[in-house]
């Protein structure tokens, strides 16, 4: 851990504590600005927040799971650029009634999935306000970044990892059913794809993607950015194993299902035509790569299932 140096008060003790909760994943805190990491390439920034009532209930998820959830949403925008994590910082709106305890396990769930994507929190901010809310900021380089506007009439469209899993808990939830292991790990443990976007990078990526709008939404906006037409066959989606029971129980086919679920935060990327090697993928990166369609030319998004057109809306948050 970090040693840092800080005046007494209440809000410094609880600097202190998170400090000390973070571990290993605390940076150089203490002061009012966050030193990056230098590295290769391109510094990339995102900033991304999480909101109870918005993105997730309090109910659903354990203190840690919550900062955990909150940061591996922002570091999958570095994996959707072929970036190496630098450092996090992380902003906390937390009401009057949040134990403190509840905002040190929150931090330590941060701290975590930081330090599984390779990189430290860096700073900070504590405010309150009358609902939890987590902001995170990561930052990273790439050589070179890529886009979401790169994909080439002939590529090939690949998905990594399964879809579904996180819709299928959140459904559970709102139905009032308590979800699968499975399920529930999907939403609450989501794994930024960091050494997976790293390696499409080195098979000549062209464009590239986190899927946290569901599938149906997020190729809308990769073939907006491109300016070329996807193809999409349903059949093809590698489907979370907790989807099934979920989907069956609400009267939709298994691939609309795992197509309109939100923040799986898998790479939707496409690749060259002479790309071969969808199966070196998880020997090299520790996950999947499916292909599930094609570039081709003109606008907007084209799906089938089993020949048959079909037509999805993107995710949106309704918790």
């Amino acid at each position: 851990m970090t040693q840092i140096t800080l005046a007494d008060g209440a809000e410094f003790d609880r600097i202190r504590e998170i400090a000390a909760a973070l571990g290993v994943a605390a940076g150089p805190l203490g002061d009012d600005t966050a030193a990056v990491p230098s590295g290769q390439g391109t510094l990339v920034v995102s900033t991304d927040v999480a909101v109870v009532g918005v993105h997730f209930r309090r109910e659903w998820l354990q203190s840690a799971e919550i900062g955990w959830r909150a940061a591996a949403s922002a570091l999958s925008d570095l994996a959707a650029t072929a970036a190496t994590p630098a450092g996090i910082t992380v902003a906390v709106v937390a009401p009057p009634t949040l134990p403190h305890a509840e905002l040190v396990a929150v931090m330590r769930g941060v701290g975590e999935a930081a330090i599984a994507s390779g990189c430290q929190v860096l700073g900070g901010d504590l405010s309150a306000g009358q609902e939890l809310a987590i902001t995170v900021t990561v930052f990273g380089h790439a050589a070179p970044p890529i886009g979401r506007g790169g994909a080439r009439v002939g590529d090939g469209l690949y998905v990594t990892g399964a879809l579904g899993g996180a819709r299928a808990a959140l459904v559970d939830w709102l139905d009032g059913l308590v979800p699968s292991s499975a399920a529930r790990l999907a939403f609450a443990h989501p794994r930024p794809r960091i050494r997976a976007g790293r390696w499409l990078a080195s098979q000549w990526a062209t464009a590239m993607l986190d899927v946290s709008d569901g599938l149906a939404g997020d190729a809308r906006h990769l073939a907006a950015a491109s300016n070329i037409a996807l193809e999409i066959a349903l059949e093809s989606l590698p489907i979370h194993p907790s989807v099934h029971r979920v989907a069956e129980r609400k009267g939709e086919p298994f691939a609309c299902f795992a197509a309109v679920g939100g923040e799986d935060y898998e790479l939707l990327v496409t690749l060259p035509p002479e790309f071969d090697g969808a199966r070196d993928c998880e020997p090299a990166s520790g996950v999947p790569l499916t292909r599930i369609g094609t570039v081709v030319e003109g606008t907007g998004v084209r799906m089938t299932l089993q020949g048959t057109p079909i037509a999805l809306a993107g995710y949106r948050h309704a918790v």
